[in-house]
């Protein structure tokens, strides 16, 4: 499946906009992009195993509230960080 990383996480992709991602969850995938990109689901999920309040994952469009969404090998999956800050 094809992953799209946003720019604030590009740093642990070697500057890559989309990458390859595995699993058949959204859990999994994660877990795999750790294993590839180590550090990377800490910035994406909390110690509580819930995704960041920041951090948006959506799945062929739609949004994704917890980690047991199933994947597929043709879905595309978009991780969106919200921006804040500013006067």
């Amino acid at each position: 499946m094809k992953v799209y990383v946003p720019g604030p996480l590009r740093s642990y992709t070697g500057e890559k906009s989309v990458v390859e991602g595995r699993g058949s969850t959204v859990e999994e995938m994660l877990a795999g992009m750790d294993g590839d990109y180590p550090g990377m689901r800490f910035r994406m999920i909390d110690e509580r195993g819930k995704i960041r309040e920041h951090i948006k994952i959506f799945v062929n469009g739609e949004q994704v509230q917890n980690l047991s969404v199933p994947l597929g090998g043709k879905d595309e999956v978009h991780i969106i960080c919200a921006i804040s800050g500013g006067a």
